[in-house]
């Protein structure tokens, strides 16, 4: 398993502790974020992303994603603006892929609405990325406000489009489980986001943002048994923890901690329990 690191896991980290972090744990790459500035984080810590990229690849690393654009199918000529931007960040910091995030405020959902936001906003975008020869990764999130719920609807889009050379999903095990689970689509999965739910109390359609921590034995959203059947089906990208639980941002010693939760995953899908 190619573990990955996303910033929103330590967002209290300083940039270069992050990227201490993600290299101590074996990381092949990380993730940075913009949205990050209720923290009082501005990307790479204002660092110029030159400087930023060169001291992610000093400590071996790769920038695996770059986040984000939301709400990037609502589109208009500000969310033009913004994916070029964030385009032009990520060849300056030599990241692989920038990252696109859906409306999730409980608008823009309904049947034939959201199919036509999807497909303007994507033809739309596709272009800039060839031209700067990018990536985009697009995250289906699994709450019912989102108005991108489903991997089907995203793949469906873009085979129409015919743009799949250019666009990737991520497969967030979070929101797959949120979105009743279905289809994985390991070729056309371009990282894979990781983290669990562990409080018994919460139906499915409760669980939050806040509610996702480290995997580990009483994970219910079944990590591993999700890890392990995109690997069985040819999946072989990036891992990249992103818990967004207050008490996980807050860990004390979070490189044992994530040591721990990453060795878990990695012990059981090379030895799955019957």
């Amino acid at each position: 398993m190619k573990r990955a690191l996303n910033q929103m896991t330590v967002p209290h980290l300083d940039f270069a502790a992050f990227l201490d972090l993600a290299a101590e744990l074996g990381c092949v790459g990380v993730e940075a974020r913009n949205d990050m500035a209720a923290l009082g984080r501005p990307l790479f810590d204002g660092l110029s992303p030159e400087a930023a990229g060169e001291m992610i690849r000093a400590r071996g690393l790769r920038l695996v994603g770059l986040s984000q654009v939301y709400p990037f199918n609502s589109w208009d000529d500000a969310r033009r603006a913004e994916v070029a931007a964030l385009i032009a960040t990520a060849k300056a910091a030599g990241a692989e892929t920038i990252s696109l995030i859906p409306r999730n405020d409980g608008t823009g959902g309904a049947n034939g609405e959201r199919q036509a936001n999807l497909r303007i906003a994507l033809k739309a975008i596709a272009p800039m990325l060839e031209e700067a020869g990018m990536v985009a990764l697009v995250e289906p999130l699994g709450f019912g406000r989102s108005s991108l719920r489903f991997k089907d609807e995203l793949i469906d889009t873009l085979k129409d489009l015919g743009v799949t050379a250019h666009f990737r999903i991520v497969h967030d095990t979070f929101h797959h489980t949120l979105a009743g689970g279905g289809a994985l689509y390991p070729e056309h999965t371009g990282i894979v986001h990781i983290s669990a739910v562990t409080d018994p109390r919460l139906a499915v359609e409760q669980m939050e943002d806040e509610h996702r921590v480290l995997v580990g034995a009483d994970d219910r959203l079944g990590n591993v048994e999700q890890i392990a059947a995109l690997m069985a089906a040819g999946y072989d990208g990036p891992v990249s923890y992103e818990c967004f639980s207050p008490d996980t941002q807050q860990m004390t010693d979070p490189k044992d901690q994530l040591a721990r939760s990453f060795a878990f995953i990695e012990s059981r899908i090379a030895a799955p329990v019957a």
